[in-house]
């Protein structure tokens, strides 16, 4: 049941202070992005001179090698010290201290300057994610255009190979790594408290901090790009890793940033979807994308610490010089690899999992029926989400493993296409025999189910040991997950930036723009990633800047065909700019006529989402049935325990 925290009689009032013999602290100052900076840059300094001190009697310091140590401290502080700045460590320390943090006073219209500061407005950072997650999607995509300008042509080239490895090393690592918050990030923490009746988050601190990792991690990682990059690519694999320079030390701390982002994210939503559901919102009511989001945060939950784990031991091996995923003294460069394929394959379900809930969300909008099967794709999100756990050594079928352990990973991972099966279905259901408006948010969920469907038969043949040992490290695999996670996750994003637009920003998009942007995206998608198949088979291996003769015009096309989607991918954003920021046209009330819960309580949204705790009679995709029953009822009078029957939360 959801919780109702009145301020003037919660713990932290006046009167509930003077009884526990405390006294209300006033925060120490409101931090934001610049003070933030400045903290981590005097903290950066520190741990580096500290770094030093520690590590200059190292012989191999002395003998002119780097000094890890003073890199990974220097991180490590200039990270603490922007949450210093940021404000984000006034609250804990004055609990420390025996004293009552008083929240600063909070107003019903929320400023543009807030979105820079450290807020604990759900909605706040909700906006802060989605513009954030927008700039890391943009800075991937510039790196990618650099990958398709080199390959232009095999013996002309732009980059020097180093230079090329980098580059792909980091488009990789800021694509699968910052991306894997772009759903939960966004859309989660701003639509979930509205979808299941809260007025917050569980824990509204963790919130903003998931948000605040995100921003070091981002500006760390480009950091390597000054510093020699990282040879090793996205996965980090050893003893490339141990070997590289500080650019390797850069990707360890990025990451590690990005991990405790996921492991708070998910801990706060778990703990709010689970408790925080307004009377009357049994699980079998739960909108779809509440389930794709707990979901999503169990597997975060049980895999991302398996990474961290992995990137600590790494960071021993390279800063303290430990042998254990070095071979030549003990150590294994399988272990690595285990610990970061089970993070990295349910990590492709992070992607996928909150991609397809946001599709079912979304589509009985615009279809104008039920969604068909509710209980199926519950199950559906389920089962994916179990299975994504028994599949990640299929990437180490090329890697020396036992064979007898191949059979067992080929059917785990063919299995899980079953449930993957259950959601494709579903929203085909859905959309048969619908009254399907096609508005540009429908133009992207239908362009997703396309999408996928290259990327999920191609998947099955990767799943397969002879093909895999053919098809391995080439393009053909790129082209596959790029199907799959680019075709998928971001065409729906696309979608839900349309959509709830008019919710956050009480917006709308100009139509006409945003229909020319989705074919030249949709088209030259395609146009880019199909033809990478037939490159894959015909030998082309990833991450190598040379290649056959014979490939270039294929390669020429792919590249070209790049440059388009990179305009019609930019022709959107100036889309949603120029709307927000020049013409803002308004979007009026619940413009797409949907009957989720989050869509009832108006623009702008209020400060604490609902005036009283409503009490929920059905779930929200009764469109077409002619029963007009509202979902909830907003303002419940007496008990509202009561106001449920059979009193279940």
């Amino acid at each position: 049941m959801a919780i109702d925290m009145t301020p003037a009689a919660g713990v932290g009032s006046p009167t509930d202070l003077e009884a526990r013999g405390l006294k209300a602290a006033k925060p120490w100052f409101t931090g934001n992005m610049i003070t933030a900076l400045i903290g981590g840059a005097i903290f950066y300094a520190f741990g580096h001179w500290l770094g030093n001190a520690i590590a200059s009697n190292y012989s191999v310091v002395a003998s002119g090698a780097g000094n890890e140590v003073a890199i990974y401290l220097s991180l490590i502080f200039g990270c603490l010290g922007w949450f210093v700045g940021l404000g984000a460590l006034n609250y804990p320390i004055q609990k420390l201290m025996g004293l009552e943090p008083s929240e600063p006073p909070k107003s019903e219209k929320r400023t543009f300057w807030e979105h820079f500061t450290y807020s604990t407005d759900h909605k706040v950072v909700g906006v802060q994610y989605l513009f954030g997650m927008l700039l890391y999607f943009l800075v991937g995509g510039l790196l990618a255009l650099g990958i398709r300008t080199e390959l232009l042509s095999p013996v002309n080239h732009i980059w020097a190979p180093d230079t090329y490895i980098e580059i792909v090393g980091e488009h990789g690592t800021m694509m699968m790594m910052m991306m894997t918050s772009v759903v939960m990030g966004p859309f989660g923490n701003y639509l979930i408290p509205l979808m299941i009746g809260s007025k917050k988050m569980a824990f509204p601190r963790l919130e903003a901090v998931s948000f605040w990792f995100t921003v070091p991690s981002f500006l760390i990682l480009l950091s390597a790009l000054w510093q020699g990059g990282f040879q090793s690519g996205w996965t980090g694999y050893a003893p490339l890793s141990i070997q590289g320079g500080p650019g390797q030390s850069d990707y360890d701390v990025a990451f590690a940033l990005m991990a405790l982002s996921m492991i708070c994210a998910s801990i706060n939503m778990t703990a709010t979807i689970i408790n925080y559901r307004a009377p009357g919102m049994r699980w079998s009511r739960m909108p779809i994308l509440s389930w794709g989001m707990i979901t999503t945060a169990f597997t975060m939950l049980l895999s991302v610490p398996v990474l961290f784990d992995g990137l600590y031991v790494m960071s021993l091996d390279r800063g303290v010089r430990t042998a254990m995923l070095y071979a030549g003294h003990g150590g294994s460069s399988f272990l690595w690899e285990n610990l970061f394929w089970f993070f990295g394959h349910p990590e492709v379900y992070l992607l996928a999992l909150p991609g397809f809930a946001l599709t079912v969300e979304m589509l009985p909008v615009f279809a104008r029926k039920p969604i068909f099967a509710l209980k199926t794709s519950t199950a559906g999100l389920i089962g994916v989400a179990v299975l994504s756990f028994f599949v990640w050594q299929h990437h180490l079928f090329m890697s020396g493993m036992n064979p007898d352990m191949r059979p067992l990973f080929m059917l785990t991972t063919e299995l899980i296409s079953i449930p993957t099966g259950f959601l494709y279905l579903v929203a085909m259901g859905t959309v048969w025999r619908g009254k399907i408006r096609f508005e540009v948010p429908m133009l992207f969920l239908l362009a997703v189910f396309w999408n996928f469907l290259w990327g999920g038969v191609t998947g099955v043949y990767n799943s397969d040991v002879p093909v895999d040992a053919l098809v391995h490290g080439s393009f053909f695999v790129m082209a596959h997950f790029h199907f799959t996670i680019m075709g998928q996750l971001i065409f729906a994003v696309f979608a839900a930036v349309y959509y709830y637009t008019p919710l956050i920003f009480g917006i709308r998009l100009n139509d006409k723009l945003g229909k020319i942007s989705f074919w030249i995206i949709f088209i030259a998608f395609n146009s880019t990633f199909l033809p990478l198949f037939m490159v894959g088979l015909l030998g082309q291996p990833r991450r190598v800047f040379e290649y056959a003769l014979r490939l270039q015009h294929l390669n020429q096309w792919v590249s070209v065909s790049a440059y388009v989607l990179g305009f019609g991918i930019l022709l959107y954003v100036i889309n949603l700019v120029w709307s927000l920021a020049v013409t803002r046209t308004p979007a009026g009330p619940n413009p797409w006529e949907s009957r989720g819960l989050e869509w009832q309580v108006g623009y702008p949204v209020p400060r604490d989402n609902f005036e009283k705790i409503p009490v929920v009679h059905r779930d929200p995709y009764g469109y077409g049935t002619g029963d007009d029953t509202p979902v909830a009822d907003l303002n419940p009078v007496g008990d509202v325990a009561a106001a449920v029957t059979g009193g279940e939360a």
